[in-house]
């Protein structure tokens, strides 16, 4: 008897404990994930002076604690929101995972490393205050694409003097990141056809300095949270070299990592065949039960 794959991939989702609708279809998920999950928008994480930085959460109605993706948007620094990549939160909530959307300021409005001090920001205090929102602060993962994803990195791996001086408290630990070909080597990419990079660290008096204290290659030791990069070989914007640079620092200190390489893959995930990003989300599902954040929230 044939067995078409997609109908074995959903007995497989449907046979796994960390699928959030047990007992449904992928195509019932759709309709039913309203009943299962809501949106509390804007929670404000952070005030300079008038101005509120928010946070957006994708949660269950029963708010019991559970794994969590903290999204970091993407758009060179400059552009992009944290409600723009709402549909990529899905296949994340039907794993059964929450997701918050983090909003950081852009260069426009603030230069660099203001962007980064955010994100650290809203990592601490989602670590701190999400237990109210269903957020398990020891099962957090740091995620985001190009700029976002340069951004988790560096939220994740601590950079050195980047801090959040508004909440104090012991040193939030990511439980592992997925990068979305995110820049690992800022200094690399100054002199390329990546603008925004220059404009975003307009402000230094040493640019070379700064753009190496918040290349994610800097900090690469010992001790990191797993790190999944995901990047395309024929990416114009951000070259794919700078995740397999990081790939191979990763593996010399001994981090557990993967680099998924996209064949023929441009920068941006639309941009993508189905087949490729349905590869993805299998490597990503894998590297999450991998690490133990799937599943049901510990008591």
């Amino acid at each position: 008897m044939h067995v078409s794959v997609r109908y074995l991939n959903i007995l497989w989702l449907l046979g796994s404990s960390t699928i959030a609708l047990a007992g449904s279809s992928d195509r019932d998920w759709a309709s039913l994930v309203g009943q299962r999950f809501t949106a509390q928008r804007d929670v404000v994480y952070r005030r300079i002076g008038t101005r509120e930085l928010k946070l957006d959460f994708y949660i269950p109605y029963d708010r019991k604690p559970g794994p969590t993706v903290l999204y970091i948007h993407g758009g060179g620094w400059e552009n992009g929101s944290k409600e723009q990549y709402v549909l990529w939160y899905l296949p994340y909530l039907q794993l059964g995972l929450r997701v918050v959307a983090v909003q950081y300021r852009l260069s426009g409005e603030a230069a660099a490393p203001a962007g980064v001090e955010d994100c650290r920001c809203a990592f601490r205090w989602v670590t701190q205050n999400g237990a109210k929102y269903g957020v398990d602060p020891d099962r957090i993962v740091v995620s985001g694409g190009s700029a976002g994803g340069h951004l988790a990195l560096l939220t994740a791996m601590r950079s050195g003097g980047i801090e959040c001086p508004e909440h104090s408290g012991p040193e939030p630990h990511a439980a592992a990141v997925i990068n979305y070909y995110g820049a690992t080597d800022l200094n690399a990419l100054l002199n390329s056809s990546l603008a925004s990079v220059r404009r975003w660290l307009r402000d230094a008096p040493d640019v070379p300095a700064l753009a190496r204290q918040l290349s994610p290659m800097t900090w690469v030791k010992p001790g990191l949270p797993p790190i999944l990069s995901i990047h395309g070989d024929a990416d114009k914007t951000i070259p794919h070299q700078q995740s397999a640079d990081l790939h191979h620092a990763l593996d010399a200190a001994q981090v557990p990592n993967e680099l998924i390489t996209i064949h023929g893959g441009a920068h941006g995930r639309h941009t993508w065949t189905d087949a490729d990003t349905l590869r993805v989300q299998r490597a990503i599902e894998r590297f999450l039960r991998r690490n133990k954040l799937l599943g049901v929230a510990r008591r």
